[in-house]
């Protein structure tokens, strides 16, 4: 694991740590019982962990591993896990992302375009805008000549709240450049990647 994925990111975990205090104690709860006594730093932390990508940006995480090519042909890196927080309920939503772009001379470190998806789901989102940031972060470093981006997801806030819905699956699409124009290579990339969203458990 590289340092960039355990430095933390929130420098004021005490304040942090004293809001979670006050909504575990507004919930009824005695903060004193042992199970309790270091939960709201624990929270404070556990939030600046999955709150990350607000501290990282698109160049340092790509950290220039764009590398010529003279391969046209489609690139897809399937089923990135991913695991986000609901902007509207603070609650999670994950499963997995299948990126696909078409290279114009340039192709991208495989393993950077995890780390993008990963970046931007480290944030407060919802599904259809981070399917489109990944999209658009590709397309920037790459040059490429056209993005595909579908996400699989599972919503707590449908799941655990609400309509109560443990099955339900979301599936959110950005395409750009020529897979919008291009019917064959939008099929191919649909072609290769799982038809029907898996319920994630």
């Amino acid at each position: 694991m590289s340092n960039s994925d355990t430095v933390n990111f929130i420098h004021d975990y005490e304040t942090l740590s004293k809001h979670y205090a006050q909504i575990i104690s507004s919930a009824g709860e005695d903060l004193t019982r042992d199970g309790l006594i270091d939960t709201p730093m624990r929270a404070a932390k556990a939030f600046g962990y999955l709150t990350r990508g607000y501290h990282q940006d698109l160049a340092t995480v790509a950290n220039n591993a764009v590398f010529d090519s003279d391969n046209p042909e489609l690139v897809l890196v399937q089923n990135i896990e991913f695991y986000s927080l609901c902007e509207h309920h603070l609650l999670p939503f994950y499963g997995v992302a299948h990126v696909g772009y078409l290279p114009d001379g340039k192709v991208l470190g495989l393993s950077k375009v995890a780390r993008i998806v990963d970046m931007y789901a480290r944030r407060l989102q919802i599904q259809e805008n981070l399917t489109k940031q990944v999209a658009s972060a590709i397309e920037e470093l790459t040059g490429c000549r056209g993005v595909a981006v579908i996400m699989d997801a599972s919503h707590m806030c449908m799941m655990m709240r609400g309509v109560g819905k443990q099955q339900s699956t979301t599936r959110t699409t950005s395409m750009l450049g020529e897979f919008t124009t291009n019917h064959d290579a939008r099929r191919e990339f649909l072609d290769a990647i799982p038809r029907r969203a898996p319920a994630f458990g």
